[in-house]
């Protein structure tokens, strides 16, 4: 199955400032820009595309709760995941299952775009997160 990275995360504490340097710094165009306070996310999610490639940048809306908000405290903002999109995700989590490969449990959703996304467990992927995802409506090329 083809994989091809779909976009990286990175998780930062002001996205306000993180937006004007892909802006001003490295030319970037904001495509998008929403809240999502679905459980397990609670994130404010900008979506940045720098010379053809897709940047998330993800802020914490729930310092408790959201994932983003561990993470920061964690390991500090920075690369969150990288995400790599295959042509059909229920065909590529049967081929995880079958090496051994496990999700985060409750990761799987749909998001605002139409994007089905999981997360892969850390633990098996050498400590990188790693998002497969795959949009429904188009063929990966």
């Amino acid at each position: 199955m083809i994989k091809k990275i779909d976009h990286i995360g990175i998780a930062v504490r002001d996205i306000e400032n993180s937006i004007s340097f892909y802006k001003k710094v490295l030319n970037g165009l904001l495509i998008d820009r929403y809240i999502s306070e679905s459980a397990g996310v609670e994130s404010e999610v900008a979506i940045m595309e720098v010379n053809g490639d897709r940047i998330e940048l993800l802020s914490p809306t729930n310092n408790t709760t959201s994932p983003i908000a561990r993470f920061i405290k964690q390991k500090g903002k920075g690369v969150h995941h990288i995400a790599y999109r295959v042509d059909d995700l229920d065909q590529a989590l049967e081929e995880l299952k079958n090496i051994g490969i496990r999700t985060l449990e409750g990761t799987l959703r749909i998001n605002k775009h139409g994007r089905r996304l999981v997360y892969l467990n850390p633990a098996d992927t050498e400590g990188t997160i790693i998002e497969y995802c795959d949009y429904p409506k188009e063929k990966l090329v």
